[in-house]
């Protein structure tokens, strides 16, 4: 089935635009939180996570994303800074993103890395601190020894589909 959609919703032939992705900082039953080391990020700890697909909320993005990476379920998904890496030096090649970030729970702690990360490890936010975070991780860090979980939670969109589509 194909879909008529406005002029703007489909990128211009030629031009490049920024991805979207989303993060997350996992915090575990025990209170201490997820990192995982990547060769996409010179081998820092990060947060798993990645872009989001086309039609898929944030919310739906960031569970498919975490169970894929960790096998972990999310519950109390809550809002983190939206972030921006233009070309950033420490990602493996040239990239823009945006970066949407969120905190939450995970229901356990038993993590079964996908191939995407070479390890992972679970510390309290003092000892994430002293890893070597790549920059966005180390400014959702921040956030959350600022904010923990009293942010907003996360939704999923008020409306699905456009208007008379039968969605």
């Amino acid at each position: 089935m194909t879909h008529e959609l406005p002029a703007g919703a489909h990128p211009e032939p030629g031009l490049s635009y920024p991805l979207v992705t989303i993060g997350a900082l996992i915090v575990g039953p025990s209170g201490r939180v997820l990192l995982i080391r990547t060769h996409k990020w010179g081998d820092r700890w990060g947060v798993p996570g990645g872009k989001v697909d086309w039609g898929e909320s944030l919310l739906q993005a960031v569970h498919r994303e975490v169970r894929e990476e960790t096998g972990l379920q999310l519950s109390e998904v809550r809002w983190g800074p939206v972030q921006e890496a233009v070309l950033h030096p420490q990602f493996h090649r040239d990239a823009h993103f945006v970066l949407i970030n969120v905190v939450a729970r995970a229901t356990d702690e038993a993590v079964r890395l996908n191939d995407e990360a070479q390890s992972s490890a679970w510390c309290t936010p003092a000892e994430a601190a002293g890893r070597d975070l790549n920059e966005p991780t180390a400014r959702l860090l921040e956030h959350y020894r600022a904010f923990g979980l009293t942010t907003p939670a996360l939704h999923e969109p008020p409306l699905r589909g456009r208007a008379g589509a039968g969605t």
